[in-house]
Formats: structure tokens, sequence, C-alpha cells
């Protein structure tokens, strides 16, 4: 997605990205082309949706940029196109597991903590996932089609606007903040899997409204 936020958030995001590229990107070196594969799908959706222009291996933006389209960089390089976050699992053994990301906008979670961890790791602060509820996830990213995509919205509230607000698993944030906050954050998510290296793609578009205003 565009939507009227883009260029505010991308220049947030290209400050992350240079400033704090550590926690804002990772990546395992043998999901490079699942990377690179979600890489070309990205340039080639917004070329072909006319929302860019690619000319001479530069994209063009809706805020003026021109970014080179870097496929040794492939997560940096999404990062600085398009809106959304993106992560990728790809199955490892029986699990799916987060093997790259571009995270400028976490909802209080770390990159750090989650990368190279499978769903039931990355899950492990989240109380009602149990054995059943495992499963019946892993069974769904299982069973993701290539060219079939899901996407869900979620709602959290939050005292702070901020976009990048890292949070361990080991520091929840208050009770009262969760419930009560000014402000309501809500994240597109969908999942899609790619059609060569078959990794599912989370992509999280995120958004903020100052319910009193």
């Amino acid at each position: 997605m565009i939507d009227d936020a883009y260029a505010a958030q991308m220049a947030l995001r290209q400050e992350l990205i240079t400033t704090k590229r550590d926690q804002v990107i990772a990546i395992d070196p043998a999901a490079m082309p699942a990377a690179q594969e979600l890489l070309g799908q990205v340039v080639d959706y917004f070329t072909r949706t006319g929302a860019m222009q690619h000319v001479d291996g530069m994209v063009h933006t809706p805020d003026g940029r021109k970014v080179p389209v870097d496929y040794d960089d492939p997560m940096g390089c999404m990062g600085q196109i398009a809106q959304n976050d993106f992560v990728i699992m790809e199955q490892r053994g029986d699990e799916h597991v987060l093997t790259s990301a571009v995270l400028c906008f976490p909802a209080s979670w770390l990159l750090a903590e989650k990368f190279m961890r499978g769903l039931v790791g990355i899950h492990d602060p989240v109380d009602p996932y149990d054995d059943q509820i495992a499963k019946r996830v892993q069974r769904l990213f299982d069973g993701i089609q290539v060219d079939r995509p899901l996407w869900r919205f979620n709602a959290l509230r939050y005292a702070d606007p901020t976009l990048f607000q890292p949070r361990s698993m080991y520091a929840r944030r208050p009770g009262e903040e969760r419930h009560d906050a000014r402000y309501l954050r809500s994240e597109r998510q969908t999942l899609i899997r790619l059609p060569k290296t078959r990794a599912v793609v989370f992509g999280i578009h995120t958004f903020v409204v100052d319910t009193e205003a």
C-alpha cells in the first residue's frame, strides 16, 4: 500500500536504516535467494501498477527519490521503497523460522530477539500461545498458496505515536496503556508465499491515528 503518510514514513525509514541498521535489518546468508525474490516482486508490483517507475536500475518513488535496486542488499532496498515492513519466514525442519526482515516500525518487539527463531520461539511471550495454537499456526503457514494471500488487521492502543517502538519480550507495556491510551495503532498484516523459494512473507503496513484529534 501507499497512503498519505508515505513521504513522512519513508523519511523515518531512511533515517533508521542509516543510523540503526543493526536494529531494523537482519538477514541470514542462506535467506538471500528469498529476499532477492521478494525485492523483485516489490519492484514489479509498484511499477506494474503505475505507483512507481523503474528506469535504468533506479526506482522513482512518489516522494521524488531515486532508489537503486540493490539485489546485494534486498532488505535495505525494500525498506527504502515500501512503507511495509517485511519479515521472511522459511521452512527449517518442522517449523517456519524468521530468516530475514526489514522492521522499521516494530510494535513492542525486538528483531534481535526473534531473528532465526521459529514460530513457537517468536511467540514465547504470548500467554495463550499453547501447543494447540502453535500447531494451528504452523498448519496455516504450511497451507499458504502462491497468489492466494491472507490478511488481517489488528488494533493496539499506545500513549506514544512514535512508529519505531522496539521493546524486549521481557519488558511488557503497562496494562492501562494498552487499553486506554490516546493513539490507535493498527497493522495491516499480509501473508504471501513466494513462488520460487516457497518462503512465506509477513508484510506489515502500520497506521497510527490520534483518537482525540
